[in-house]
C-alpha cells in the first residue's frame, strides 16, 4: 500500500512542477501585457489612431490585445453595450490566465493527505509484522523512519505548490486590474468625442427652449 502512495506522490510533484514551469511561463508580464501595446494604448487618442492599436495587436497576440481587439472592433455600439461585452470577454480572459491554478490547490490540499495515509499504511504493515516477543528497538526506529517519509514528502510538495498558488494568483490579480486600466483609458478616449457630442446637442436644445 505505501508503495502506491509513494508513487502518487511522486506522480502529484511531477504535475505540480510541470503547472508551475506552465504557469510561470504563460504569465510573465511581457506575454500578458507586451510593452509595445501598452505604449500604443497611450498614444490612442482619436478614432484616427485605432487602425494603428488594431494592427499591433493583431501582430502581438496576448490577453491584453484581445480585449482591445474586442473594443475597438465594437466601438460603433453605444459605451455602455461595449463595456459589457467587454466585460464579458475579459472574465473568459481571466479564467484563461488562472488555467492551472486550480491543480496546484489542489496539490496543495492532497499531498499532505497522501503523505499521512502512506505513514498509516506503513504502521499498519510494520505492527502487523510484530512477534511475540516484540520487535528490536533498531528496527522499530527504522521502520517508523522509513514510515514517517511519506508525510515529509507530502509536506515538501504541498508547501512549494501553495507558495506557487498564491503567487499565481496574485499576479493574475495585478494583471487583470493593469488590463482593465489600459482597457478603461482606450474606452474613454474613444467615447470622448461623443459624449461632447451629446452635451453640445443638449445645450443647443435648451438654449432653443
Amino acid at each position: 500500500m505505501e508503495y502506491i502512495v509513494y508513487l502518487l506522490l511522486g506522480l502529484t510533484s511531477v504535475v505540480g512542477l510541470a503547472f508551475v514551469i506552465e504557469r510561470g511561463i504563460a504569465l510573465q508580464w511581457r506575454r500578458v501585457v507586451p510593452p509595445e501595446i501598452e505604449t500604443a494604448v497611450q498614444s490612442c487618442r482619436s478614432p484616427d489612431d485605432v487602425p494603428l492599436l488594431r494592427r499591433l495587436c493583431e501582430q502581438k497576440p496576448s490577453a491584453l490585445s484581445r480585449l482591445l481587439l474586442q473594443a475597438a472592433n465594437h466601438l460603433r455600439w453605444p459605451k455602455a453595450e461595449n463595456e459589457a461585452a467587454l466585460q464579458t470577454f475579459a472574465r473568459h480572459e481571466i479564467v484563461r490566465l488562472e488555467r492551472g491554478l486550480v491543480v496546484l490547490e489542489i496539490i496543495v490540499g492532497i499531498a499532505p493527505l497522501l503523505g499521512l495515509v502512506g505513514t498509516i499504511a506503513g504502521m499498519m504493515t510494520l505492527f502487523g509484522h510484530l512477534g511475540p516477543n516484540g520487535p528490536e528497538a533498531g528496527q522499530l526506529a527504522s521502520g517508523i523512519a522509513l514510515i514517517l517519509r511519506a508525510t515529509l514528502w507530502g509536506l515538501l510538495i504541498a508547501i512549494p505548490s501553495l507558495i506557487a498558488w498564491s503567487y499565481f494568483s496574485k499576479k493574475v490579480e495585478v494583471i487583470a486590474v493593469e488590463m482593465e486600466t489600459l482597457c478603461d483609458q482606450f474606452m474613454r478616449r474613444q467615447y470622448r468625442e461623443t459624449d461632447e457630442d451629446e452635451e453640445e446637442e443638449k445645450m443647443s436644445a435648451k438654449a432653443t427652449k
